[in-house]
């Protein structure tokens, strides 16, 4: 048995033509493996943004309920630690820098070989004494780090995503014919900043002429101009194309081996992106609209099992571990509150009454296969990180508060005792202006989530729906608290 899974950071679902035809964006060979695949349409993410994401997948559970961004926890059961017992030989190949900062501890560790490309985004990886060019004028912001970086990227060749998948199919042809092995290709594009080579822009006819413009500041639309915006979305378009057409050669290699046939290959995202919709630029501070949650997956599973069809069972990132132990026919940890993907096609019945989804701190999002409902906090005073770790996103949790820093066993599903460190600051959110709303949407009949139901009867019921599911993912007492819910008897 082989799995492949290939994630995409940012990977928009309506920028593929699969899901929507009358995007602009050209993604070819993501089309054509759709077609070769069970594509999945009610597909979410679960945390957010990144690294949360990753910890989903990694251990099937949900990691925003209860941390913001953290490593891989000393209790955590991770699906390439599985492998390794079961003798499944697994490596990760990747560029994505978080996993070699603080905070991203323990992930890449977890498989039996990892291979990192450098030189995305901040990552310290180039060393210039001098200042590296740096353009004068510019929208959002420059990053003296990543100027330094791009002083290598002379070529095509020379891009970090594109090392990924050249390197991905080096592996191939050294383990040409090899079969029960997990592999994992993770590209950092089509993430900011939206840096790619002139030909791709080229394809959407980008002329702009304006101040320099390729790295957003996460915010509301405001200086901005409509021109500037224009040539962002293009340069976006544009790394996905790059993206799309690696990926295409990564495919074109499984099938010249013979290995694409009987090889199961999951294609995902961890989340979407503003790129001024709503006036929106970014992620994180913003609610949980469907264009940061409801991301694409697509499933080719061995001998064209379920080839062409549309699925629409309610899946989540956290799906993605059980999906894979249960494919190499290894038991399913209790800890793992995902499901496998193999069984819900087999069953032909949906085992998830409603996806929860959210960034930590802010909201917490409820779908239930027609309405979606954004529940805000109302007192996040109320609101604890809990880790055996107290490493985060360049930093450290509560390093200003140590006295309010408690420990003990308040996790009950946790055999360790945890840090419970008041979540005064949230270190992956700035802009809080956003995050006390409420909103609830008819998916079914308004995709775009422009129309607000005030419904009292429906919100009622979207809120007893989210308490239950804040119970089936093992929520910490106090989120029902923080969010002004009721708890179920």
């Amino acid at each position: 048995m082989r799995t492949i899974v290939v994630l995409m950071d940012t990977l928009r679902r309506d920028h593929l033509s699969c899901y929507n035809e009358q995007t602009d964006c050209h993604a070819d060979n993501i089309a054509d493996f759709a077609n070769d695949s069970c594509m999945f349409t009610n597909h979410f993410t679960g945390s957010m943004p990144c690294i949360p994401a990753r910890r989903d997948i990694m251990t099937g559970r949900l990691n925003f309920l209860e941390r913001s961004w953290g490593p891989i926890e000393i209790h955590d059961t991770t699906f390439p630690k599985l492998l390794t017992e079961h003798g499944i030989r697994n490596h990760i190949i990747t560029d994505h820098a978080h996993y070699f900062r603080i905070g991203g501890e323990n992930y890449c560790q977890q498989f039996d070989t990892y291979e990192f490309h450098r030189g995305q985004e901040s990552d310290p990886w180039v060393s210039l004494v001098d200042d590296p060019p740096t353009p004068e004028e510019y929208f959002g912001t420059v990053k003296r780090q990543y100027q330094s970086n791009r002083t290598r990227f002379k070529e095509e060749k020379d891009y970090p995503s594109v090392k990924c998948f050249d390197s991905a199919i080096d592996w191939l042809d050294e383990n040409k014919g090899a079969d029960d092995f997990f592999l994992m290709v993770e590209t950092f594009d089509p993430h900011e900043p939206f840096d790619v080579p002139q030909k791709y822009l080229d394809l959407y006819d980008d002329d702009y002429t304006g101040p320099h413009f390729d790295l957003p500041t996460y915010k509301k639309v405001d200086e901005e101009t409509d021109e500037a915006m224009d040539h962002l979305r293009k340069r976006y378009k544009g790394l996905l194309t790059m993206t799309d057409h690696h990926f295409g050669r990564f495919i074109d290699k499984l099938k010249s081996l013979d290995m694409y046939e009987d090889t199961m290959i999951i294609l995902t995202s961890d989340h979407g992106y503003f790129l001024g919709e709503r006036d929106y630029i970014g992620k994180n501070y913003i609610p949980g609209y469907n264009e940061l949650c409801n991301i694409p997956l697509l499933v080719h599973f061995p001998e064209n099992q379920h080839q062409g069809q549309k699925n629409d069972q309610l899946t989540q990132n956290i799906d993605l571990m059980p999906t894979i132990l249960d494919h190499f026919s290894i038991d399913i940890p209790k800890s793992v509150t995902g499901h496998s993907i193999k069984k819900m096609l087999t069953a032909n019945q949906s085992v998830r009454p409603y996806s929860i989804y959210g960034v930590f701190g802010l909201s917490v999002n409820i779908f239930d296969g027609q309405y979606t409902y954004m529940r805000g906090p109302k007192d996040n005073s109320k609101c604890y990180e809990y880790t055996t770790s107290l490493t985060t996103i360049r930093g450290w949790l509560g390093e200003d508060i140590p006295e309010k820093i408690t420990t003990g066993y308040f996790l009950p599903d946790v055999p360790f005792p945890v840090y419970r460190v008041p979540a005064l600051t949230n270190p992956i959110v700035s802009d809080t202006t956003y995050i006390e709303e409420d909103h609830l949407f008819d998916i079914t009949k308004d995709y775009e989530q422009t129309v607000e139901i005030t419904d009292e009867d429906k919100i009622n019921l979207m809120q007893d729906k989210l308490s239950h599911a804040l119970r089936d993912h093992n929520a910490p007492a106090e989120q029902w608290e923080r969010l002004g819910l009721k708890q179920p008897e």
